[in-house]
């Protein structure tokens, strides 16, 4: 399989650098969107295949990856809102049409909120493994006592900067970071250093943690079932049966939303199928793209 060794370029939005790649010359453009603490390095191996027919681009978010990250203001708060305005910003500016839209965790809300707050610019969403957000406020009340006070507590915590960093210190390790991720993936083959590395690398810079803390205290905003039903698109929603975080059944649910034209489950795949398991997801998304 080809993996993507494209060199990024840096577009500027509301003052800050924004750092995206490119690849591909015809066909209908596709923007590739990572979830948290990810960045555009996390479609290394989709981009290759789907550049052979479509023009794709993936950018990292601001406060992720290559990207910005200011410490949050009134001007830049780290919210759907925020993100879903930088794709449309994006998809205007430098993709000057109509895109395809795919997400995967966090990156699905963002999509979607790009897609209803901007119909303009987008032409179907596609959802991997959607964020469910399950520690949102308006959802706590459905877990045990102790995960609902144990979230509590920390976001309280993580509003000092003391906490924060010492907290940060404790997860930003090559070996807590492998840890995580193989909970969340299924292949152990899956989770190499070079993953390791490319998701370690930009939590070493200024702002990082601020961040973190940031979108962490975050439990407010838009749940996917607030957003499927506003779509003014067609969604197609992938999901790896044995993700631990955002458990299938859950997932199955939004089959019931007319916006939803299909529902593909994807065996033995975890959170990140694109990385995972691209032999599976590339091909899903060039007969989406191009039917």
């Amino acid at each position: 399989m080809l993996i993507a060794s494209s060199v990024s370029q840096t577009w500027i939005w509301k003052g800050f650098p924004i750092c995206y790649v490119r690849e591909g010359n015809n066909g209908p453009a596709v923007i590739l969107v990572h979830g948290f603490g990810a960045s555009w390095g996390h479609w290394r191996k989709n981009i290759p295949d789907l550049a052979k027919h479509c023009r794709v681009f993936a950018l990292d978010l601001i406060g992720f990856g290559g990207s910005a990250k200011p410490k949050p203001t009134e001007e830049i708060s780290y919210t759907f809102e925020t993100w879903g305005q930088q794709i449309a910003d994006f998809c205007r500016e430098v993709v000057q049409e109509p895109a395809f839209l795919v997400g995967n965790s966090i990156g699905c809300i963002v999509v979607m909120q790009a897609a209803i707050d901007h119909p303009n610019i987008v032409q179907e969403v596609a959802l991997l493994n959607c964020s469910l957000r399950l520690l949102h406020e308006r959802k706590r009340e459905q877990l045990p006592w102790y995960r609902n006070y144990g979230a509590s507590v920390a976001q309280e915590l993580l509003k000092y900067s003391w906490f924060n960093r010492f907290f940060f210190k404790q997860l930003a390790t090559p070996q807590t970071v492998k840890k995580v991720l193989l909970q969340a993936y299924q292949r152990d083959e899956a989770v190499t250093d070079e993953l390791v590395e490319m998701l370690l690398k930009p939590a070493q810079d200024q702002g990082a943690v601020d961040v973190f803390a940031a979108f962490t205290r975050y439990s407010q905003g838009p749940l996917p079932e607030d957003l499927l039903p506003e779509l003014p698109c067609k969604a197609i929603i992938l999901w790896g049966t044995d993700d631990p975080w955002e458990p299938i059944e859950l997932g199955e649910e939004f089959k019931q939303y007319s916006t939803v034209k299909q529902f593909i489950r994807l065996e033995g795949v975890g959170h990140c199928p694109q990385d995972e398991a691209p032999e599976l997801v590339n091909p899903i998304l060039l007969d989406w793209m191009l039917s």
